[in-house]
């Protein structure tokens, strides 16, 4: 039997999706909720989940999630999503949020996470997914840096 090659991760990536921030979306600090961006950050992952894996998927995990600066009413937030490594059920996708200022354009790394999703059957156990092939440096530091990190999450859960 052939093994399925696999899919590099700009094949099934989100680019730039973009988010303009309300009066709505504002905490009592008046800065953008954090259980906003974590909300989209989790419903962006799975759809890069389901892309690469062509099966339903669930999150099973979100970790390392960071919020280093804040953005305001009238930003603009790019989410930047993509697979960085598959194993053998499970896939972790990487999301980075940028916020851009909607007059200036000046943009800051506001937020960052790694989600572990698993692909499921028509019986809704755990499947077989294809591997990922990294073609460019960037897709091998993430592709290597998954690794390190699966292996922190199981040795946390044990």
């Amino acid at each position: 039997m052939q093994q399925k090659l696999g899919k590099a991760p700009h094949e099934t990536a989100i680019e730039d999706h973009t988010y303009r921030v309300f009066p709505n979306d504002l905490n009592s600090q008046g800065t953008v909720f954090g259980g906003l961006i974590m909300s989209i950050m989790d419903n962006l992952a799975h759809i890069v989940a389901e892309r690469h894996s062509q099966k339903i998927c669930v999150t099973a995990s979100a970790d390392s999630i960071s919020f280093i600066e804040s953005a305001g009413q009238g930003d603009n937030l790019i989410f930047k999503v993509s697979v960085n490594r598959a194993w053998k059920t499970s896939m972790e996708i990487g999301v980075k949020v940028i916020s851009e200022h909607r007059n200036t354009l000046a943009q800051k790394h506001i937020s960052s996470c790694y989600l572990t999703f698993v692909a499921l059957d028509e019986n809704k156990k755990p499947t077989l997914v294809p591997p990922v092939t990294p073609l460019d440096p960037k897709e091998v530091r993430r592709f290597e840096e998954a690794e390190k990190r699966r292996q922190d999450r199981l040795r946390h859960k044990k």
